[in-house]
């Protein structure tokens, strides 16, 4: 287990805990910086908060005499209530619980290497009872982390939310203080009482059953009070074009905000109170450290076609726009999401040259025709360019600050092309 060891707390957010009363968080510093440097196409979205919908977090990290890491969160438009569709990110905490969950079977045979088999309990849900996630490896927790880091493997997520359920999902991220977080669908087509079951789940070895899971039924209540409803227009599941804004009343919801706090407490456990840490092992934690970090061409098992998944295909910072590859001296921690028009990211960014790290964090909207559901998004046109440019103006501005101490950054050096 992590050590729990009580340090001082460098990440205080009081909207963490009073979320009712959250109001936007808007750091003037950070948006005369970001305007002194943008490119015309980067003005006009931050000149148009309410079109596109942007929230930016730049944290700076500030290592002390002892290399304990201290933050300083700077926001643009930063808002828990204001609602974006998070997509992929949801992958990030299902992972993390779905480690935490089964490190609290201590059962021998059983860790993430072990072969994970789900059932088709019942009917509603053979859309996911094949199992293509599986491709190039045995079923596994660590081929499912594995697949959802390397390139947002839906199928991946379908069967880590099975195996989480619902209610402990939820419930597990609730007494962690995250009252906001609201992760109640897989990524397939399902009504919402098919998304409240989970199938039976066996653990085995060879010929031998290490653990079996009944099918479950999640009875938790989610509140549904606020209303969100976004765009003009939207095609539904019939391709249907329906003359009326999306309702997303009812959908996944994660706060950027909270997005960067669990990777943050991923990263740096001691950094946040113990009751915000994911309990999972030393051995494990490095595991996720590592794919958060892996490029699809560093992975033999599964092997990707690298023209498909290119090497900053999950890297909207920096170098997703133009399909960039990163340079062998930086590596980005991160979960993304896309869906809707809405891009997200959340990355831990360090710089073994220049010895610097930092966290940057943004959500921008793009859809200028306002119908959803349409695979019509400015993604390419506009979407990656501004995570590349506030990337690129906020990684500069932070290499050349002042730190009083350097950074030891060996902790975050993986050995890759070894998966």
């Amino acid at each position: 287990m992590l050590i729990r060891k009580h340090l001082l707390l460098a990440f205080v957010c009081i909207s963490f805990y009073t979320t009712v009363e959250a109001q936007e968080q808007t750091d003037d510093w950070l948006w005369q910086l970001l305007k002194s440097k943008a490119s015309p196409l980067l003005l006009h979205v931050l000149n148009n908060p309410d079109s596109f919908q942007y929230q930016i977090i730049y944290t700076e990290i500030n290592r002390d005499q002892h290399n304990r890491p201290h933050f300083k969160n700077h926001y643009l438009h930063v808002d828990r209530n204001r609602y974006f569709n998070p997509a992929s990110t949801v992958k990030l905490p299902t992972a993390l619980i779905a480690l935490e969950k089964l490190n609290t079977f201590r059962k021998p045979g059983l860790d993430i290497n072990t072969t994970m088999l789900t059932d088709s309990s019942f009917s509603a849900q053979t859309a996911v009872t094949k199992d293509t996630s599986a491709a190039n490896g045995l079923p596994s927790i660590a081929n499912y982390v594995k697949k959802i880091f390397l390139v947002s493997d839906n199928d991946a997520y379908n069967r880590l939310y099975e195996f989480t359920g619902q209610d402990q999902l939820n419930g597990l991220l609730r007494n962690k203080g995250y009252q906001d977080i609201r992760i109640v669908r897989r990524f397939v087509t399902m009504t919402e009482e098919e998304n409240r079951h989970t199938n039976g789940i066996s653990f085995v070895r060879g010929a031998d059953t290490i653990l079996r899971l009944l099918p479950h039924y999640s009875r938790m209540s989610f509140d549904y009070s606020k209303e969100v409803r976004v765009g003009n227009a939207h095609y539904n599941r019939y391709d249907s074009l329906i003359k009326a804004p999306f309702d997303f009343t009812r959908h996944n919801n994660l706060p950027l905000e909270d997005l960067q706090h669990m990777l943050q407490s991923v990263l740096f456990p001691e950094s946040v109170p113990e009751k915000q840490r994911f309990h999972i092992s030393k051995k494990d934690r490095q595991f996720v450290l590592k794919q958060l970090s892996s490029y699809p061409s560093e992975s033999e098992h599964p092997k990707y076609d690298t023209t498909e998944y290119f090497d900053s295909y999950c890297k909207f910072f920096l170098y997703k726009s133009g399909q960039q590859k990163p340079p062998a001296h930086i590596r980005i921690f991160n979960k993304p999401g896309w869906s809707y028009g809405y891009l997200t990211d959340a990355s831990y960014i360090v710089d073994f040259n220049s010895k610097t790290e930092c966290m940057l964090s943004a959500v921008i909207y793009v859809n200028r025709d306002g119908v959803l559901n349409d695979d019509k998004y400015e993604y390419n046109e506009i979407g990656y360019p501004f995570f590349k440019e506030i990337g690129e103006i906020l990684i500069a501005y932070d290499r050349n600050r002042k730190r009083r101490f350097v950074p030891n950054l060996k902790a975050f050096r993986f050995t890759y092309n070894k998966n």
